[in-house]
């Protein structure tokens, strides 16, 4: 009985742990795959104090000229672009990683997804599409949480449903 126990908890751990990886053909562009790299490298990233510091975080917002304090999901985003040899995007507005000629309709590996906010009548809050399951992205966030929230405290990879998705853009060119 011991035995089976360990098996099935063995079982769903494999199921958990390779339920977190993209679908392969997302990264088969090696552009995509470096930019996903780099935003992995920087998983676990945490606010000192919780008020948008800390050395990794103030170096994301100093990327676009702003100082520590400041929500820093784009300069994240911007940043990990940087890393990967990218001029652009380079933006602390979420919004403004969203123009017109680098908008897509489905998401590719990374390209940078945003999130609308009814009460801001914007899109205030993005990240990077590291794969897709199904109906659901995996993605790569700064300035989120375990929650998903817009405000969280560090650099996280989280699961969330295309429907919330307003918008995706790839930078990758």
């Amino acid at each position: 009985m011991r035995t089976a126990k360990i098996l099935l908890l063995l079982l769903l751990c494999f199921a958990c742990i390779s339920s977190g990886l993209p679908d392969s053909n997302l990264l088969k562009d090696p552009k995509a795959a470096k930019v996903i790299a780099l935003a992995t490298a920087q998983l676990g990233v945490r606010e000192l104090t919780g008020n948008n510091d800390g050395k990794a975080i103030e170096g994301y917002l100093a990327y676009v000229y702003l100082k520590k304090g400041n929500p820093w999901c784009a300069a994240f985003v911007s940043w990990v672009f940087n890393q990967a040899g990218y001029k652009k995007p380079r933006s602390a507005w979420s919004p403004d990683l969203f123009p017109g000629t680098h908008r897509i309709r489905d998401p590719v590996a990374a390209a940078v997804f945003g999130i609308y906010f009814p009460a801001l009548k914007r899109i205030a809050h993005v990240g990077l599409v590291a794969g897709t399951q199904h109906d659901m992205l995996i993605t790569i966030e700064g300035n989120t949480n375990l929650a998903g929230s817009r405000e969280g405290d560090g650099v996280y990879k989280k699961l969330r449903h295309k429907r919330f998705i307003a918008a995706y853009a790839n930078w990758i060119k």
